[in-house]
């Protein structure tokens, strides 16, 4: 019988897993290992509190006389200049995540987020503003390019899908904490209204910096450096508790170096070619690329950046009931986006994505109905009816988009594809970010209610992508993910593995 605090892992694993009962917060080595990755977690509040905080001084009026009261296009570019500065810098994340690690790429991004917070906070005028926001999208790149990488090649086997997962969702934590510094500063008669919101957004970054600093190096990172003897030390210390016995110990570390290895012979230096050279691979960069489009054209983007005037718009003008409505949807984001990250062993990377799909679906209907409604009777009580579905449609949202975003990416390619393929998510991300920030506001401005058409046809064409090209990816290590996507196409090389993952699933159907 399979214990379960070990489900959600293949048979080979699960056979060199200590078989007891003690949870891991009792076990002083995941204990640190975990506190570790929850700390690289918290990095993620960073672009989540620029979304929210973006959100909140759009109803300020102080930021709005400030920046002389920006509209259409100019308010787009301001939103969407960070997107622009991490598109500049994700290329070269990719390269530093393969040649000074994991660990060193995210402290890069550390430099920026404090050069990004110091110059909006000190902002004069608007340029500097600006100029800001686009050092922050530096950081965002590092950031979210490498933190997810160090989580999942450095998790606890049993525990590696739920805490890549969880990495998104302290999105959320920022995006909280932002919405309600800019309302407890709404009622300020000054600048400090908006100058108090921006430098908070040091605030998880700088409490999350020890668990950074206590973080180990990614072994796989390591074992591809010829450093297989500080990668065991790593698998001994935080894995098996210091037991060097431990047949754990020795599987992960023969799989990581016999993955590597053959990966060295099939391609001597990898590049983006490598992401189309295989059907397999061209089904993964499919994959890595349409997540993108499709976390940021799900409708989400509309409410993220714009909530302030898409509340105008059903009659909710009061700048108090806009930041607070704002800042009870990011405590309610926070709770679903958790949920749906504990929930990916147990329900399976596809449910979640299907539900969550049609879920959206039904609520974007609906609030296009009510919204369209409103605009032709002008009746309170029908544009007020739109706040719960928002709620509703961002509970759906939560529980796939945001922590399959990069736990679903992080998984489905090999080491030495793996830092490329979070990079070209990112890279697509950031451009539908881009895209999407700058047209919505001109869009909302030029048709209202309309333009809500476009993302209930959108989320038809997420829906029937997932249900026929995303695979399931549960119960399958890093190492065993070739047998998913490249099956008995894959090269020879891998054909031991692919062959063993096989007759394991098929005994597991004869069973069943």
């Amino acid at each position: 019988m399979v214990l379960d605090h070990i489900k959600g892992v293949g048979h080979d694993l699960a056979g060199v897993l200590p078989k007891d009962d003690i949870p891991w917060y009792k076990k002083p080595h995941l204990l640190r290992l975990n506190f570790s990755i929850l700390c690289l977690v918290a990095f993620s509040s960073a672009n989540g509190y620029d979304g929210s905080m973006m959100n909140g001084l759009q109803a300020l009026p102080q930021w709005q006389e400030f920046m002389n009261h920006p509209t259409g296009a100019w308010l787009g570019f301001i939103n969407a200049v960070q997107s622009l500065g991490a598109l500049v810098l994700l290329p070269v994340v990719a390269w530093c995540n393969n040649t000074i690690g994991r660990k060193k790429t995210i402290a890069i991004g550390y430099f920026w987020m404090c050069l990004g917070v110091g110059l909006q906070t000190g902002a004069t005028n608007h340029v500097a503003f600006v100029l800001g926001r686009l050092f922050l999208g530096g950081a965002t790149a590092f950031y979210s390019a490498s933190a997810p990488l160090l989580i999942t090649e450095t998790a606890y086997p049993t525990h590696r899908g739920i805490l890549t997962a969880l990495y998104n969702t302290g999105w959320y934590v920022g995006s909280s904490i932002a919405a309600w510094a800019t309302y407890g500063t709404r009622n300020y008669d000054n600048s400090w209204a908006w100058r108090v919101p921006s430098i908070l957004q040091l605030l998880i970054p700088v409490l999350a910096l020890p668990g950074f600093l206590l973080a180990p190096e990614s072994p796989r990172w390591l074992c591809a450096m010829d450093r297989s003897t500080e990668a065991r030390a790593f698998l001994v210390r935080y894995h098996a508790g210091n037991d060097e016995t431990l047949p754990l110990v020795q599987f992960e570390l023969e799989e990581i170096d016999g993955t590597l290895r053959l990966e060295r012979e099939l391609s001597v230096e990898t590049s983006y070619m490598d992401m189309i050279r295989t059907k397999g691979n061209r089904h993964r960069t499919f994959i890595s690329v349409t997540m993108g489009i499709f976390s940021q054209w799900s409708g989400n983007g509309i409410v993220s950046y714009y909530l302030a005037p898409v509340l105008t718009t059903i009659g909710v003008t009061s700048v108090t009931n806009q930041t607070l409505i704002s800042g009870l949807l990011q405590i309610w984001n926070l709770i679903l986006a958790v949920v749906g990250a504990i929930s990916v062993d147990r329900l399976g990377r596809r449910s979640l994505f299907l539900v969550s799909c049609l879920g959206m679906l039904t609520c974007y209907v609906v609030i296009t109905g009510l919204a369209a409604s409103f605009a032709k009777t002008h009746v309170s009580s029908i544009g007020v009816a739109v706040i719960p579905f928002l709620y509703i449609y961002f509970g759906f949202y939560d529980i796939a988009f945001t922590p399959l975003l990069f736990g679903y990416v992080c998984e489905i390619w090999p080491y030495t594809l793996r830092a490329r393929g979070v990079a070209v998510t990112q890279v697509v991300t950031q451009l539908a970010v881009f895209f999407n920030i700058f047209v919505n506001p001109i869009a909302l401005e030029a048709i209202a209610w309309k333009y809500y058409l476009v993302y209930v046809v959108i989320l038809v064409l997420i829906t029937l992508t997932i249900y026929f090209l995303y695979p399931e990816t549960n119960g399958h290590s890093l190492e065993e993910m070739v047998a998913v996507f490249d099956g008995k196409a894959a090269d020879t090389s891998f054909s031991v593995n692919i062959d063993k993952t096989g007759a394991e699933e098929e005994q597991q159907v004869e069973k069943v």
